[in-house]
């Protein structure tokens, strides 16, 4: 498998912790943004969301996701091989909750929010989610919510409608 570096399970939990407290998967319409093993968008269909939609660029990441998908007989679930920032570029849906987890070295993450945002790619009380490192600050950016730090990965919620955090 080629390197990527998988949401850690403790992460994992913890932020679908939060979700369940403020989304009702059945049915959402999903975006996973660098898909990487796939691992977020299984969890939501594990969780009843109803449109999956992922953009992994690796080729062996890419087939990785597909092969897992079809083990687990997720038939919901679409994947692009494609570059991140052009499949936004190209996006005209708007989805109930996004997850961006891009390597941490990603020079652009910074752009992430603001395209979502510019693009109106959250549905009316849609959530995205922002992994990233504590080198990154969203509290300024517009739509930002809160934060939940899990050491070295924290994630950004970005949210419409109010910005309280419940």
């Amino acid at each position: 498998m080629p390197y990527t570096r998988p949401t850690t399970d403790i992460a994992k939990e913890g932020l679908f912790n939060v979700l369940q407290h403020r989304l009702n998967f059945e049915g959402l319409k999903t975006l996973d943004l660098f898909g990487g093993t796939g691992s977020i968008s299984y969890e939501l269909a594990s969780r009843g969301a109803g449109d999956l939609t992922g953009v992994e660029k690796d080729n062996s990441m890419f087939d990785f996701i597909k092969k897992t998908a079809a083990a687990l007989k997720i038939e919901n679930i679409r994947f692009f091989k494609m570059d991140v920032f052009k499949f936004l570029e190209s996006c005209n849906s708007q989805y109930d909750f996004i997850f961006a987890g891009p390597p941490y070295a990603l020079a652009t993450i910074d752009e992430i929010p603001k395209i979502i945002v510019k693009k109106n790619l959250l549905s009316g009380n849609g959530i995205f989610v922002l992994e990233h490192t504590p080198r990154n600050n969203y509290k300024n950016f517009e739509k930002y919510s809160f934060e939940k730090n899990y050491g070295t990965t924290i994630f950004s919620f970005f949210k419409n409608g109010d910005n309280n955090p419940a």
